[in-house]
């Protein structure tokens, strides 16, 4: 709901929200925006008189704010209704829908978009990493929408996707979810087959070919449909299929590589090589239906490829939330079995040869159900290590169907996984931190907070790096300020920096501004009191890693008195300023006065 008001906002509507209660960073990005949010509920919360209220599909017929509007006459609508009716007039609606893979796919249609200068609206329900927000509102002609399949409103039980009127649609794959809502399989099949009769005969239609469902409901479009998947080596593709990916590989930095291919009068050629931080095959082929959708959209080859390659992913989508005593702890938001499988395969290959530690709290209402008990057992065996923490509210969910988790725990260890069922996140923070060993690689997986497990870890471990919030950069102010940088550090800079924190609160800090093939490390600082403890090393190496893994080519930076411990730890060299790439030379880092002693060095990745 956030995002559609911001881009109601941007539009010119006056926006004003309700809620039992907003938090960071959420309250702040309103309050930028200058949308006020009242608090608590309250029919008083309609005084100002608003034309049309919105309505969030957790809230029924008798909440109070409902029945306040009907007895002032306001006319109730849902999200996507008021994203249809206000904000999709003259745009191409570029719709990505399915089980899985709506909100990454989505983010990069968008991204490749932007990056091609075609200015493209978007809503989205996740955080683009490099957006911070799930809305961008641009003046081009497209408009990329994440399309759910659930239900939009207590007074309107149809899928969210049909309010989006789309001319172009993505269809990731096809499965049972949502079990709340939909009693059946074919439930489920029937609502994307909704979404695909509502496709004009002029429309296109990119499905994924290795979903059998998928590529079945793809069947009944009027409209031209290309298949996509990824072919592995030494097999042909299928000759329906128009777009693939081969020769997939994950490199040392972490990101991978592929091959893609393109059908063309039925003659397939190689397109080019590109690179992705996405790794998984799942997340090839959402490159893959990305790429299928910009081409058709007009976007030159280079484009697609620096798109692809620049792209720094989705919130909670394996993302790093800190890294203490050697141990890498990660967040997710898989909680389907399928999901959890393809993200610990992709995990697998991110970091071979290292512990996999899964983490799992089913929260969602289809994972609290029975109805995949059987399936997380397989998804899960990917991992070294299972803990299943405990059923999030059992009390909505009736006993006989309810998911077992200690019995997922049983199982799995009777398979030969380690596992343990371990309820309280307290508990599991005490046995990871006791556990744990450097190069173990934690992965929280929750479509909820799991109690801030994720911090909590870390906090328990120690001496942890973590990409700052703007809570910390106060601190990071601080620590500049004890080592006489000044440096810039603003709160809206905050998703450049990473953070070291100990029993004092953070005491260290790192910046890596990432400008496309080139990145500037800046800020580096340590409060002295714990200077010697090689925390600088810690945070350089942190930020050097990120650079490798975001597919930096070049890292520059400007240092007075510690050349000599960059070339010597990371290999930097002494450059010419006349050398500076030109979005670098142009960064407010360069173009601030110069002291006399500080040099330029530059390490090529």
């Amino acid at each position: 709901m956030g995002a559609v008001a911001g881009l109601l906002a941007a539009a010119g509507h006056e926006v004003r929200g309700s809620d039992a209660a907003v938090y960071p960073p959420m309250s702040e990005q309103l309050a930028e925006l200058g949308v006020p949010v009242m608090m608590p509920y309250s029919a008083d919360n309609l005084a100002w008189g608003p034309e049309l209220v919105v309505v969030g599909n957790v809230h029924g017929k008798d909440h109070v704010e409902v029945k306040a509007a009907e007895a002032r006459g306001v006319a109730l609508t849902s999200f996507p209704a008021v994203i249809g009716d206000q904000l999709l007039g003259g745009k191409h609606a570029i719709v990505v829908c399915g089980t899985h893979g709506k909100t990454t796919t989505t983010s990069l249609v968008a991204h490749i978009l932007t990056e091609a200068g075609h200015d493209p609206s978007l809503f989205v329900g996740g955080v683009p990493v490099t957006l911070g927000h799930g809305y961008r509102s641009g003046g081009g002609p497209e408009f990329v929408l994440e399309g759910d399949e659930y239900d939009t409103a207590f007074f309107d039980k149809g899928p969210k996707f049909l309010h989006y009127r789309p001319e172009t649609t993505i269809l990731t794959s096809v499965e049972l979810d949502h079990v709340d809502i939909f009693p059946s399989f074919d439930a489920v099949r029937d609502v994307f087959k909704k979404l695909i009769s509502v496709l004009p005969s002029t429309g296109l239609l990119v499905v994924c070919a290795s979903s059998a469902d998928a590529l079945a409901i793809a069947k009944h479009a009027t409209c031209k449909v290309e298949p996509y998947m990824v072919i592995d080596d030494g097999n042909e593709p299928p000759p329906e299929v128009v777009w693939w990916a081969q020769s997939v590989e994950v490199g040392k930095s972490g990101r991978v590589g592929f091959d893609v291919f393109h059908r063309v009068n039925g003659r397939g050629d190689r397109v080019e090589h590109f690179e992705s931080l996405l790794v998984g095959r799942h997340n090839v082929e959402n490159c893959l239906a990305a790429i299928a959708v910009a081409h058709a959209r007009g976007v030159s080859v280079a484009d697609l490829q620096r798109g692809v390659g620049s792209f720094a992913g989705v919130r909670r989508r394996q993302e790093l939330r800190g890294i203490a005593g050697g141990v890498t702890v990660l967040d997710d938001y898989a909680h389907h079995p399928t999901a959890v499988r393809e993200t610990l395969k992709a995990l697998r290959k991110r970091y071979p040869k290292r512990r996999l530690i899964a983490v799992y709290e089913p929260r969602s209402a289809t994972s609290r159900r029975k109805t995949f008990q059987s399936e997380y057992l397989d998804a899960f065996a990917h991992a070294d290590e299972v803990i299943v923490g405990r059923l999030f509210d059992p009390s909505k969910i009736p006993v006989a169907d309810r998911f077992d988790p200690e019995r997922l725990a049983l199982d799995l260890h009777r398979g030969g996984t380690k596992a343990s069922y371990t309820p309280e996140v307290d508990t599991i923070v005490k046995q990871l931190a006791e556990s744990a060993a450097p190069g173990d690689v934690v992965c929280v997986l929750s479509s909820g907070s799991f109690d801030g497990l994720h911090d909590k870890l870390l906090d328990a471990i120690g001496d942890s790096m973590r990409p700052a919030h703007r809570e910390d950069m106060a601190g990071v102010r601080r620590a500049l300020a004890l080592t006489n940088l000044e440096e810039p550090a603003r709160d809206e800079q905050q998703g450049s920096f990473f953070v070291l924190r100990n029993e004092d609160g953070t005491v260290g800090c790192v910046a890596l501004e990432v400008l496309g093939d080139d990145a500037i490390l800046r800020a580096l600082a340590v409060d002295p009191k714990f200077r010697g403890a090689g925390y600088g090393w810690m945070l350089a190496d942190m930020a050097v890693s990120q650079a490798r893994w975001r597919g930096v080519r070049r890292i520059y930076l400007l240092t007075a008195n510690a050349s000599d411990f960059f070339a010597a730890k990371f290999g930097f060299r002494v450059v010419d300023r006349s050398t500076l790439a030109k979005q670098v030379a142009a960064s407010e880092t360069f173009t601030r006065p110069a002291e006399a002693q500080q040099v330029a060095m530059r390490l090529d990745l």
